[in-house]
């Protein structure tokens, strides 16, 4: 017998009270729906240990992701943030000691925001504390099935997005 979830009761529950819910769907919306809320608290508890507010943690984040130096227009954009709300967190992150702005070396009138090693290794350990429970999660699933429910939720992605939903990052 397969092993039941907290949704399956929460489908049993709504199934008299809305004879025309399809139990497959609401049993998958509501499973995304409480893996998410999983997740982001794994996530949030990831920052409590790693002394990281939400804030710095998607500074670092971004900085990261352009290879550990930008400059504060681009993480701006990439944090979807006008210019002074940047300056702000650049100087909480840089007080802390996670990056450092120098003078860029290709245009004098621009500063180039860097990574540190402390700001890369506390991003790192914040990134695998939920890495993880990432792979802890999906680890239940074979490659080809993690690879399947991939292609599967992208497929749901691309219909979601098509609607004019937003792409999260």
């Amino acid at each position: 017998m397969e092993q039941r979830d907290w949704t399956d009761g929460h489908v049993e529950r709504w199934k008299p009270v809305l004879p025309e819910l399809d139990p497959e769907v609401e049993g998958a919306v509501t499973r995304m729906k409480k893996l998410s809320v999983h997740l982001r608290r794994v996530r949030e508890q990831s920052l409590v240990d790693f002394d990281l507010d939400r804030q710095e943690f998607d500074t670092l984040h971004k900085l990261a992701g352009r290879g550990g130096t930008a400059a504060p227009s681009e993480l701006a954009a990439d944090l979807d943030l006008a210019p002074a709300s940047v300056t702000g967190r650049l100087d909480a992150v840089e007080r802390r000691g996670f990056v450092r702005r120098t003078p860029s070396t290709t245009d004098r009138r621009r500063v180039d925001v860097m990574l540190t090693d402390e700001g890369r290794s506390t991003w790192l350990g914040a990134m695998a504390f939920l890495g993880h429970e990432e792979e802890r999660l999906l680890g239940v699933l074979d490659p080809d099935e993690r690879a399947l429910l991939n292609d599967m939720l992208r497929r749901i992605m691309v219909v979601a997005e098509d609607r004019g939903g937003a792409a999260w990052d």
